[in-house]
C-alpha cells in the first residue's frame, strides 16, 4: 500500500476527474419511466451522481442539489488555484452562473396548467408527485428554496422534503470566493453580480424562518443553515461595500450579528456540544449531535466563533469522534494511526447508517483548519492525517468514493461517484497543504 503521501497526491488526482463527471453531464440522458421522464442535462447542471440509479438498490440522485452544486463549483475553484484544471474551469463556472440564473424564471403556475404531463406517470407513480397546489407555490422567490431541480432546468414534480435555505448561502459564499480570484470578463461579471445579489437578498430576507435540514429530515432552525447564511451575508457586505451599496452592506452586518447571537443559543452546555437543530414542534430531535455543525464551521470558514478555532466546536467534533468511534464495528481494533470513520449522527438508518466520506473528510479538514496560526499546529495536523488514513484504508485501488462504506465492512454504499464526496476530499487536502506549509 502507498504511503499516505503518495496516496493523497494519487487521489486527488482521480477525485478531480471523478468530480468533474458530475458537471455539465450533457451527454447522459436519465429515464424515469415511471414519470414519464427523460431528463437531458444542460451545460452548468451539476448532479449530485452522474451514475444512473432508480433505488435498485442505488438511489436516483441525477438531480442538481443547490447544496451539493455550490460545494462542487467551490472545489473547482481549488482545483483551478492549483492548477489540475485549466481555463475549462472558467467554462464550468460560467455555464454553472447561467443554469443557476435561469432557474429563476421557473414558475410551478405554468406546469399545474399543463396538464399533459400527469397523464404520462404510471398509475403507481402518482401518489409520488408534488400537489398542484405546491406546485402552484413555486414562482419568483421561491424557486430558490426547490432544495434540487432536475438538470434540465425543469422543477423536480416528485416528492421531496422542502423549502431548504443553504443552497443560496452557499452558491453566493462560493461565487464570491471565485469573485476573489478571478477577474471575470464583462458578461460573467454582470451574471455572476446577479446572482450573488439575488441568493444574498434570499437569504437576508428567509434565514429566520424554518426549513429542512442538511440531510432533508427535519423541520426547524438549523446550525448549518444559519451558520452559512451568517458567512454569506459578512461576505456579501464586504463585496457591497467595495461596489459602493454601504447602507445595504451595512444591513447584512447587522443580520449577521442577529444570526450568531442565535447561533449561540444552540450550545448545549451539559452535553458540551452545538446542537444542530431546535425542530418547529418544539421536541428535542435525536439528531442534535450531528457532523453537519462540524460541516458549518468548513463550508462557512471564517471568524473566530462558531469556526474551527472556537473551543465549543472543537469539544462537538470531540464528541463525534467518541460516538463514531464506539458505535461502528469498522472503528474497532482499527490502527493507532488512523482516526474512526464518521457518519452523521446516532441511530443513522440510511442505507449503511454511515460511515461517509464527506463526514470523514469533514472531519480531516477541520483538523487542518485548526493548525493554522496555532503553536500545537502539528497536533491538529496528525489528528487530521488519522482520519485521512481512515479514508485511505476503506477507498479501493480505483480511487471510487461513493456516498457511505459501510459501518460492519468498509464496503461502498449509497450513490456511487458521490460528487459531494469528491469535492469534500479536494477541500480537505488543500487545507492540509496550506496548514503544512504554514507549520514549517
Amino acid at each position: 500500500m502507498p504511503s499516505l503521501e503518495q496516496w493523497l497526491e494519487q487521489q486527488y488526482r482521480r477525485a478531480a476527474t471523478a468530480m468533474l463527471m458530475s458537471v455539465s453531464p450533457v451527454g447522459v440522458v436519465k429515464t424515469r419511466p415511471g414519470f414519464g421522464q427523460a431528463i437531458r442535462a444542460q451545460r452548468g447542471a451539476i448532479v449530485a451522481s452522474p451514475v444512473l440509479a432508480a433505488y435498485d438498490p442505488d438511489p436516483d440522485y441525477f438531480f442538481h442539489w443547490y447544496r451539493d452544486s455550490a460545494v462542487v463549483i467551490d472545489a473547482l475553484r481549488v482545483l483551478f488555484d492549483d492548477g489540475s484544471v485549466g481555463p475549462e474551469a472558467l467554462t464550468h463556472l460560467s455555464d454553472f452562473v447561467r443554469f443557476s440564473l435561469a432557474l429563476g424564471d421557473l414558475d410551478g403556475r405554468a406546469l399545474v396548467a399543463l396538464r399533459s404531463w400527469r397523464a404520462q406517470v404510471a398509475d403507481d407513480f402518482t401518489g409520488f408527485l408534488r400537489a398542484d397546489a405546491e406546485l402552484a407555490s413555486v414562482h419568483g422567490e421561491a424557486v430558490a428554496a426547490e432544495t434540487r431541480v432536475n438538470p434540465d432546468g425543469t422543477l423536480d414534480i416528485s416528492k421531496w422534503p422542502r423549502p431548504q435555505h443553504d443552497g443560496p448561502a452557499l452558491r453566493a459564499l462560493a461565487l464570491l470566493r471565485w469573485a476573489r480570484r478571478v477577474s471575470f470578463e464583462h458578461e460573467l461579471a454582470a451574471q455572476a453580480s446577479a446572482l450573488i445579489r439575488s441568493d444574498l437578498s434570499f437569504t437576508f430576507r428567509h434565514w429566520r424562518e424554518p426549513c429542512f435540514d442538511i440531510w432533508e429530515e427535519e423541520q426547524g432552525l438549523h446550525y448549518y443553515t444559519l451558520c452559512v447564511a451568517a458567512a454569506a451575508l459578512e461576505e456579501g457586505a464586504g463585496w457591497l461595500q467595495l461596489a459602493g451599496h454601504g447602507p445595504e452592506a451595512q444591513s447584512y452586518r447587522a443580520e449577521v450579528q442577529a444570526i450568531r447571537r442565535m447561533l449561540d443559543e444552540f450550545w448545549l452546555a451539559d452535553e458540551r456540544h452545538y446542537r444542530s437543530r431546535i425542530l418547529s414542534s418544539g421536541a428535542r430531535s435525536t439528531k442534535e449531535l450531528d457532523i453537519a455543525v462540524i460541516l458549518a464551521a468548513i463550508h462557512a470558514g471564517n471568524g473566530d466563533t462558531h469556526s474551527v478555532h472556537d473551543p465549543r466546536m472543537q469539544a462537538t467534533l470531540a464528541r463525534l469522534t467518541d460516538l463514531f468511534g464506539a458505535a461502528y464495528p469498522i472503528n474497532q481494533n482499527r490502527p493507532a494511526h488512523n482516526g474512526p470513520a464518521m457518519g452523521r449522527y446516532a441511530g443513522d438508518r440510511y442505507y449503511s447508517g454511515g460511515a461517509y466520506y464527506f463526514s470523514t473528510t469533514g472531519a480531516a479538514e477541520f483538523c487542518f483548519r485548526a493548525a493554522v496560526d496555532r503553536e500545537d499546529a502539528q497536533d491538529w495536523i496528525k489528528r487530521g492525517d488519522a482520519f485521512l488514513e481512515t479514508v485511505h484504508t476503506f477507498t479501493p485501488p480505483s480511487g471510487a468514493m461513493s456516498e457511505q462504506f459501510d459501518q460492519r465492512t468498509g464496503a461502498q454504499a449509497s450513490a456511487r461517484h458521490l460528487a459531494w464526496s469528491y469535492a469534500s476530499f479536494i477541500s480537505c487536502v488543500a487545507a492540509r497543504r496550506a496548514a503544512i506549509g504554514m507549520a514549517r
